[in-house]
C-alpha cells in the first residue's frame, strides 16, 4: 500500500484512523480471495455435497411445489359413468310417421292414433291386422341421464319404428300398414321393451332402427316434441346371419354386401363411443330368436 508522506507525524488520532482503514481492506480483500476459491470450486463441479450445501447459500432458494394430491373416486368417475354416452342425434329420415311430414299428401301422424302405446309393434293396428314377418327381435332400452351420473330416466315415451323385412316402411312404401311402431314408457329402471322384428336392410343404408324420445308420455302423443331423435345400428354379425335366409330375407344380403357403416351417411361421422352404444348388443339364434340391449344416453 502506498502512503503519502504527508501522512507522518500527524499525532496519535491521525495514526488510529490510518489502521483502520488498512484492517477494513485486508478483510475485503480476504475476503474476495474466499469468494473467488469458492467460484473456482463450483466450476470444477465438485461431487462435494457440502460444496453444493454452500454453493445453494448464496443463491435463491427455488421452492419444490408439493405434489398434487389424488382425489378420491366419485360417482362421476365410476366405470358406469364412463361407459355413459349421449346418444348422437340422427335425422328422422322419411318415413317417421310423427306428424313431421306428410305420405300422398296428408301429414302422417300415427303417434295421435289410438293403440299406438304398445309393446309388441309386429301387427298393424290401424286398418288392418298384418304381422310384419321375419326374425323375432325382443329389444330392452335403457335410458339415462348423461348429467346425472348416468342415472335411469323414469316417465319417458320412446316411439320405435323400423321398415319390414323387404325394406318397406308401413304408412309410406307399405302405405296400407302400420306395423313396427309403436311407444312405450320407461319404468323406474328408466327401460323400456318392443318385440319386433329384425329390420331388413334396403340398398344405400346400414341396417338400422329408428326412435325418438320424449319427455312424457302426453308430449309423445302430441307429436312434435320430442327430446332426442336417434337411430340404433344393428350389429354386422348378426345381419350377416340373418340375412342369409335369403327366403324370409330376400334383397338384404345382397343390399348388404354393398354398404359400410363407415360410410354410412348417418352414423359415419359419430365417434366410436357412439356408434359403439347405438349398436345394440344380441343374443340368440334365428330360429329362437334374439334378445337386444341397447343404452339412449340423453343430456337433460
Amino acid at each position: 500500500m502506498h502512503y503519502d508522506d504527508h501522512d507522518h507525524d500527524l499525532g496519535l488520532a491521525h495514526d488510529l484512523q490510518v489502521m483502520e482503514r488498512l484492517v477494513q481492506r485486508r478483510r475485503a480483500l480476504k475476503w474476495v480471495a474466499g469468494a473467488g476459491t469458492l467460484a473456482l470450486v463450483a466450476g470444477c463441479g465438485s461431487g462435494s455435497g457440502e460444496a453444493e450445501t454452500d454453493i445453494a447459500t448464496t443463491a435463491t432458494a427455488t421452492p419444490t411445489p408439493s405434489p398434487t394430491p389424488t382425489p378420491s373416486p366419485t360417482a362421476s368417475s365410476s366405470s358406469t359413468t364412463a361407459g355413459c354416452v349421449l346418444n348422437a342425434s340422427e335425422t328422422a329420415g322419411p318415413y317417421p310417421a310423427d306428424g313431421t311430414n306428410s305420405s300422398s299428401g296428408s301429414t302422417s301422424n300415427v303417434l295421435t292414433a289410438t293403440g299406438i302405446v304398445r309393446s309388441d309393434i309386429r301387427a298393424s293396428f290401424l286398418s288392418t291386422s298384418t304381422v310384419a314377418a321375419g326374425v323375432q327381435v325382443t329389444l330392452t332400452l335403457t335410458l339415462v341421464d348423461v348429467n346425472q351420473s348416468c342415472a335411469p330416466l323414469a316417465g319417458y315415451a320412446i316411439y320405435l319404428w323400423h321398415c319390414d323385412r323387404e325394406g318397406h316402411y308401413s304408412l309410406y312404401t307399405a302405405a296400407a300398414e302400420s306395423y313396427l311402431r309403436g311407444v312405450q314408457v320407461t319404468d323406474s329402471n328408466g327401460q323400456v321393451t318392443f318385440t319386433t322384428i329384425f329390420p331388413g336392410c334396403y340398398d344405400g343404408r346400414w341396417p338400422h332402427i329408428h326412435f325418438e324420445v320424449f319427455s312424457s308420455l302426453a308430449n309423445a302423443l302430441g307429436g312434435r316434441y320430442a327430446a332426442l331423435t336417434s337411430q340404433l345400428a344393428l350389429p354386422s354379425s348378426t345381419c350377416a346371419t340373418v340375412y342369409a335366409d335369403t327366403a324370409t330375407y330376400p334383397s338384404s344380403a345382397s343390399n348388404f354386401a354393398r354398404v359400410a357403416l363407415s360410410s354410412d351417411n348417418v352414423f359415419g361421422d359419430n365417434t366410436t363411443a357412439q356408434n359403439t352404444q347405438m349398436t345394440p348388443t344380441f343374443t340368440g339364434t334365428p330360429t329362437a330368436g334374439y334378445a337386444a340391449t341397447a343404452v339412449i344416453g340423453l343430456a337433460r
